[in-house]
């Protein structure tokens, strides 16, 4: 694929970063541990996570707009970079083989409980499949048409959970009474790795945007707004059901949506659903896409298609071992992948990369 055919316009852009960073954790909502501080702990997460996007995009610069399957051939050689390189694309199929774990977890007991879960995963990956088949291009169009959408229900939602007063701020209090301890916990490192470090695909298609000047702003600026949005309805989870109840649900943006209830209109699970289809098929779009340019570049194929059809049959048979208890499930990505394998692909190594990049800069400066 032609980086200089094809372009996405920087809202596009925008609206596909928002969309990627809600993925799930609007329906899962954000940090239980922390209780009713949780929105506390998601804005902080929010700001660090802004950062990591922006070192990300100074690597992209300082590496000369370099993709992330450049950044440690560039950085390290090709010996070692190469290695390096192909633990991207593993760990993208293994995120989306997580999603596709979730959707056939979520919908059977929400609206399809008659419908074998397996048959769930497949369709909705044939979907998937199919957007990414079109190209960059059309994921992104599909997130910029999409996203004002869901602000809307979102808006709607708020709306009416006022007018139903269903919301008791008395519930927030006291802020911060149990200490900094728990709302750091959930800070570092899944706060910030989960939704911001992920985002490290997005180096990826940085060079399809039709406009580079103010690609910082737009990506921090995105990230800020997705985050904003994720603290919100955090905190309108807590104050509608209590602290309780927020950390024992395992899906709270359900539950926040039966509490609105005005005469005729109720039961807005369907409204949940959009939330969740939505944004997991960005999501999941994004995993598998990102998996397979990198692959496709690492390995020089002329067309992408064949690879995303290998990526997205991995990511299935993956997910197939996935759910065996869906309380493990979570367990494995709170607890194991964001310490073993997050945090070293999403921080540690970039990190390393931006301290060498201006010795290898320099180093080809010389040899011109």
């Amino acid at each position: 694929m032609n980086m200089n055919r094809v372009q996405i316009s920087k809202y596009e852009l925008f609206s596909l970063i928002i969309l990627f960073q809600w993925g799930t954790t609007i329906i899962f909502g954000f940090g239980a541990n922390a209780g009713r501080d949780a929105w506390i702990a998601s804005l902080i997460s929010t700001g660090i996570g802004t950062l990591l996007i922006l070192l990300y995009v100074l690597i992209y610069r300082l590496g000369g707009d370099r993709t992330l399957a450049e950044w440690f051939t560039y950085a390290f050689g090709k010996w070692l970079g190469a290695p390096l390189s192909w633990l991207y694309p593993l760990v993208f199929i293994y995120n989306g083989a997580r999603i596709i774990s979730d959707i056939r977890f979520l919908l059977p007991v929400t609206i399809m409980n008659r419908t074998p879960d397996w048959v769930i995963g497949i369709t909705f990956l044939a979907v998937v499949v199919y957007a990414m088949s079109g190209g960059i291009e059309v994921l992104a169009r599909i997130a910029a048409f999409t996203l004002p959408f869901l602000l809307l229900a979102i808006v709607l939602e708020m709306i009416l959970l006022g007018a139903s007063r269903s919301l008791h701020y008395v519930n927030l209090l006291p802020i911060v009474g149990e200490g900094w301890g728990r709302i750091w916990e959930t800070v570092w490192p899944l706060g910030i790795m989960q939704t911001y470090g992920e985002s490290i695909e997005f180096a990826l298609i940085w060079g399809y945007v039709s406009q580079k000047k103010g690609l910082a702003a737009t990506a921090s600026f995105a990230t800020l707004f997705a985050g904003f949005f994720i603290a919100l309805l955090g905190l309108l989870t807590i104050a509608g059901m209590g602290e309780a109840v927020f950390q024992q649900m395992m899906y709270p943006a359900f539950a926040l949506l039966k509490l609105s209830k005005i005469r005729f209109i109720d039961n807005l699970d369907a409204l949940g659903i959009v939330y969740l289809v939505i944004n997991a098929f960005i999501k999941l779009s994004m995993h598998l896409y990102a998996a397979s340019l990198c692959i496709q570049q690492l390995t020089a194929a002329k067309k992408i298609r064949p690879v995303i059809f290998v990526v997205a049959a991995l990511a299935l048979l993956l997910s197939l071992t996935m759910v065996v208890s869906f309380t493990e499930h979570l367990q494995v990505a709170m607890v194991a992948v964001p310490y073993h394998l997050w945090l070293p692909l999403y921080l540690v190594l970039p990190m390393i990369v931006l301290a060498v990049l201006p010795l290898r800069n320099w180093i080809a400066g010389r040899k011109l």
